[in-house]
């Protein structure tokens, strides 16, 4: 896990204070604030804020694509016409996620000295053509005609644009066509495949300027209410000592989800960053790694909200794969495949074949986390209840065990129960939920989270003495309302870590 980056608890209008300061002073200050960016990090500033696209979604996708890719560090600024050349100073990027109005001058000559000074730009989409003074905001309620005196030195700087006011349809229709790398030698294109497909916007009729490089192009289709050409889609320029990359693909989420969005765009940031290309293609975008934690996740038996898909999401190192039954899940061997098993089911029987398999997991010393009413499977199989889970909920009385009971609806205040690598960054905690009473656990478990709800056990998850593997339990996690809450994710993600041995 990376470590919490302390800037991260300041907003980055924080930094706008450094304009108030003496000249010397600010850039002392921005020396100063760039001791709280990530070691070894390209510094990254998002433009924001302002758009006739839907940037606050697009804006973090982007932000996220950087930051999963490994190689930056990214912050993210909406109200652009406050910064100045003391707010850029600590960062090595812009990226444009920006189609509003004009900023003040002082903020377009930061950018344009920012660039010129040998550092970095990179537009995406709709940004190309916001400074030509040919813009108009649109949205689905209204028209809003923000034409004005064109930013001069922006069409320089990112070497194309419109000579005229786009027509109405400078695009086609949005369709699925191949952005074909016409120069392979550029750091942005080399080793990429001759071709990658989109499914978006085609932009046309724009005019790149002499000092600036074509790196790939789409055919625009008259089919598809196109020029019949093949337009530009990426483009690099030189700007002073700096460099700009522009990708015009981009219109939506969706759009900037495809390969041939994504890949240019995180490569690309690298390159106008640095000036070279260290990313390979499959950093630029959701990670499947050897280092990510292979997880199977079984449910049945007992209904649930569809929202506990969510539940490991946004998490980078897991991977996952569903099986809807324990004789899905166990007919054959897991210990190649995964490294831990998340149960959510709640099963009453296991074949002897089924019953083979996850012993073998288990005793290969791999990971297994139990998540609410999978406390209550296998309530015939005592070595698993027992030595395995290191707890029960009892279905129906027994010699020697009373039933359990539940407690649907109910408000629970949750602390840890002590130190642990599982809880160590989640405090207290409040979840709507099922309590569950009377759970039966074995001596030696590590108690891990603990409540004085008095419809619910005193302790509702712990660490399982069993010397075969890692075990967590969490009883909590019935409905949508814990499995949308980011601390219940964040502490199931955890256990997860833990039990793959990756948290120590």
């Amino acid at each position: 896990m990376s470590p919490r980056n302390p800037l991260s608890a300041f907003p980055l209008a924080f930094l706008l204070v450094l304009s108030f300061l003496p000249a010397r002073a600010a850039t002392n200050t921005a020396d100063r604030l760039a001791d709280f960016f990530q070691a070894g990090k390209i510094r990254a500033l998002i433009l924001s804020g302002r758009c006739n696209h839907d940037w606050r979604t697009t804006t973090p996708h982007l932000r996220q694509l950087l930051v999963d890719s490994g190689r930056f560090d990214v912050r993210v600024e909406e109200a652009v016409d406050g910064i100045n050349a003391e707010t850029l100073a600590p960062f090595d990027v812009l990226i444009m996620d920006y189609g509003g109005p004009r900023w003040p001058a002082t903020t377009e000559k930061a950018v344009e000295d920012f660039v010129r000074a040998g550092k970095g730009l990179v537009l995406a989409h709709g940004a190309v053509y916001h400074f030509s003074g040919l813009s108009v905001l649109t949205d689905r309620h209204r028209s809003v005609d923000i034409r004005e005196t064109p930013w001069t030195a922006f069409r320089e700087m990112v070497g194309c644009g419109w000579d005229t006011p786009p027509p109405k349809g400078f695009h086609g229709a949005r369709h699925t066509f191949p952005l074909t790398f016409t120069k392979r030698d550029h750091p942005i294109t080399a080793g990429l495949p001759e071709s990658l497909t989109a499914t978006d916007e085609l932009y046309q009729g724009m005019r790149v300027l002499p000092h600036a490089e074509v790196l790939a192009r789409s055919h625009a289709p008259m089919s598809r209410g196109g020029t019949d050409q093949d337009e530009p889609m990426l483009i690099v320029n030189r700007f002073g000592e700096g460099r700009v990359f522009t990708t015009v693909l981009g219109h939506e989420l969706a759009g900037m989800w495809e390969e041939a969005f994504r890949i240019p765009f995180v490569r690309g940031t690298e390159w106008a960053a640095s000036g070279k290309v260290t990313l390979a293609p499959e950093a630029c975008g959701p990670r499947h790694t050897t280092h990510s934690i292979r997880t199977l996740v079984v449910t049945g038996g007992h209904d649930y909200p569809t929202s506990f898909y969510t539940v490991l999401e946004g998490h980078p190192d897991i991977v996952w794969e569903h099986a809807r039954s324990n004789a899905d899940a166990f007919r054959g061997d897991l210990r190649n495949r995964f490294d831990v098993l998340v149960l959510y089911d709640m099963s009453a029987n296991l074949d002897d074949v089924g019953r083979g398999h996850l012993r073998e997991f288990i005793e290969a010393h791999k990971g297994l986390v139990v998540l609410h009413h999978a406390m209550a499977d296998y309530q015939g199989w005592e070595w698993w209840w027992r030595e395995v889970v290191g707890g029960r909920y009892v279905t129906k009385e027994e010699p020697g065990f009373k039933a359990s009971d539940f407690r649907h609806d109910e408000w629970v205040a949750i602390e840890p129960a002590g130190p642990h690598p599982i809880t160590s960054e989640i405090g207290p905690l409040r979840l709507f939920d099922e309590t569950y009473r009377g759970v039966w656990t074995a001596p030696g478990i590590r108690p891990l989270l603990k409540t004085s709800n008095p419809t619910s056990d005193e302790v509702i998850g712990w660490i399982s003495p069993c010397a075969l593997s890692r075990v967590a339990v969490i009883q909590p996690g019935h409905g949508t309302e814990s499995h949308r809450h980011p601390a219940y994710r964040k502490l199931v993600q955890n256990a997860v870590e833990w039990a793959a041995g990756r948290r120590q």
